[in-house]
């Protein structure tokens, strides 16, 4: 059963109005191009109720959740969202309250922040917190976004560590149980600025059935019925797809030896550009050129 909620995964380090991942100093008037155009807006226009939807920022992956949450509450707000709070869970046991699971219930909008995203799993991992977030995924008009951390722990397969400049030696990439939103497909962020494409090459290799996804800060996934997925912001989307790799050496090198992959396809995503998980084909926006007169 394909879910009826949303799903946005974001790379990180929105330029543009996310506060929370950049010093931002001045006042807002001067990134009106996010909020006009931008991810945030667009996580608020896939609601229902979009302006007067019911907002919960999750804070849990962050070590500065009161300022992150500050910060995200600004930004709504300067989008005409002004039901927006902060659920700042730092402990199991809130997972499992009633009260933040009421909260949970009436919220519209489930925005997770960055940070790491091993918090989150470890402390929303089989709570009744969890459990209400899929059983909402999957049956109602609910749209959850992840930025950063937030977006990579949305797959079933989690990478929680891994140096950008190692990845391709055996065993450099752990990758553990992610929160379950989509199945088959593993997320790595802040993608392209700091080089994880290899990351994702030995975590494709070790299962070629899971499609990697590699955002760019900036740029994002709209993601519906867990099948069609559409770029959004300003930089890009790497795929990476192993179902045609032809051989590797993974499992005969020995820890820490570098591996080999032949045939792996890689393909590179911009703006309004489409993919579809079901049929693995990609829609790559026309873009209309304008003459100067």
């Amino acid at each position: 059963m394909k879910p009826k909620g949303i799903l946005i995964i974001i790379g990180g380090a929105v330029d543009k109005g996310s506060f929370t991942e950049q010093n931002f100093e001045a006042d807002v008037e001067k990134n009106l191009n996010f909020f006009e155009k931008g991810i945030l807006n667009r996580i608020i226009k896939e609601s229902l109720y979009q302006q007067n939807s019911q907002i919960e920022v999750v804070t849990t992956a962050s070590k500065i959740p009161k300022k992150v949450g500050a910060e995200y509450i600004r930004a709504f707000k300067y989008l005409g969202a002004n039901n927006v709070n902060v659920l700042d869970i730092d402990k199991r046991e809130q997972a499992n309250d009633e009260s933040y699971l009421e909260r949970l219930q009436k919220a519209n909008i489930v925005m997770f922040t960055g940070g790491d995203q091993l918090r989150l799993t470890s402390l929303l991992g089989g709570t009744k917190f969890h459990d209400l977030l899929l059983e909402k995924y999957q049956n109602e008009h609910f749209v959850i976004a992840g930025t950063s951390a937030g977006a990579a722990a949305a797959s079933d397969n989690m990478i929680y560590q891994g140096s950008s400049s190692e990845a391709l030696l055996k065993g450099e990439i752990k990758v553990t149980s992610g929160l379950g939103l989509i199945n088959d497909v593993v997320i790595d962020t802040h993608f392209v600025q700091r080089g994880r494409i290899g990351r994702l090459f030995q975590t494709v290799a070790t299962n070629p059935k899971v499609l990697g996804i590699g955002l760019g800060e900036d740029t994002g996934l709209v993601i519906k019925e867990n099948n069609s997925m559409e770029v959004v912001g300003s930089g890009l989307v790497i795929l990476v797809d192993g179902r045609q790799i032809k051989d590797t050496n993974i499992t005969q090198v020995p820890l820490g030896s570098p591996i080999s992959i032949e045939n792996l396809i890689v393909h590179v995503l911009s703006m309004h550009d489409f993919y579809y998980l079901e049929s693995h084909t990609l829609r790559i926006h026309q873009h209309v050129l304008v003459d100067d007169e």
